[in-house]
């Protein structure tokens, strides 16, 4: 409940590759990785809106605005702007730099995860560096709109959405969105699982999508563009939540090579007798 009443306080970000109303190509996030990760909102009026990490008090980004943030957004103007890539990418950071620049523009935000990953908690998304941001988290997507009220909803202006490889009803819930509310959307997610196929419904909503970003990471063992993730464990199923003690970012060369390794591994350990122990 603590969570949803952040978020429903929640003001956020444009994005300069999207967005002609904005000047600056880049940006960077003003974020910290302490525990004091949510932001106060220091003028009431919003007309110089400045995120900065808060110290005592949890800080509150409000959802409210002034008239002078800009007229609401007629439903024809929803966009989806999706991020994709290997573990260890970028994505969160690059979802959260498009969700500050949507703040700074004076738009509200919401942020969405899905329940399934409880690495961090569940009141935030955090990155692989640490930085955190107030979110809801989710079993599902069809459940937003009455999680964090119908009025609530109608204000927002943009969405933000983590981990979206484990939303089934990802390609309904952002087509909706988009095309019948006038939201704009920010999707990041894994485009692939650790056999290289398709990971859930993120490839899905691409023929939704106004901009598809690739990222990649760097090959932990030559240091080159990485764009798969190798699974270091012997697990098969295709959803096993973890870092980077369950995965790592690959180039192609090392991915192969690495399936091979495992593989092989994993024949000579089912060849060999179990030993049976006697009492």
């Amino acid at each position: 409940m603590s969570s949803l009443l952040r978020m429903k306080t929640l003001i956020s970000p444009t994005f300069a590759a999207f967005s002609p109303r904005l000047s600056r190509p880049t940006f960077s996030l003003p974020l910290s990785s302490s525990n004091s990760s949510i932001f106060a909102l220091k003028n009431s009026n919003f007309r110089s809106l400045r995120l900065k990490p808060c110290s005592g008090k949890p800080a509150i980004r409000c959802l409210h605005g002034s008239p002078q943030m800009g007229a609401p957004r007629s439903p024809s103007s929803g966009e989806v702007h999706v991020i994709v890539g290997p573990m260890f990418a970028g994505k969160t950071t690059s979802l959260l730099r498009r969700i500050e620049l949507e703040s700074s523009s004076g738009r509200s935000v919401a942020v969405i995860k899905s329940s399934k990953d409880t690495r961090y908690g569940l009141d935030s998304i955090v990155t692989h560096d640490g930085v955190k941001f107030p979110c809801l988290a989710l079993k599902d997507l069809s459940s937003f709109k009455e999680t964090f009220g119908l009025n609530a909803y109608d204000q927002l202006d943009v969405i933000g959405i983590d981990e979206a490889q484990f939303f089934e009803d990802l390609y309904d819930f952002c087509r909706e969105a988009a095309d019948c509310d006038g939201k704009i959307l920010v999707v990041a997610g894994l485009d692939g699982d650790y056999l290289r196929r398709s990971f859930g419904s993120v490839l899905d909503i691409i023929p939704l999508a106004d901009s598809v970003t690739k990222l990649s990471a760097r090959c932990e063992l030559c240091g080159k563009r990485a764009y798969f993730t190798l699974r270091k464990t012997g697990e098969t199923q295709t959803e096993v939540i973890g870092g980077a003690d369950v995965y790592m970012p690959v180039c192609r060369q090392h991915y192969v090579s690495g399936q091979a390794v495992i593989e092989t591994t994993r024949i000579v350990l089912e060849s060999q007798p179990q030993k049976v122990q006697c009492g």
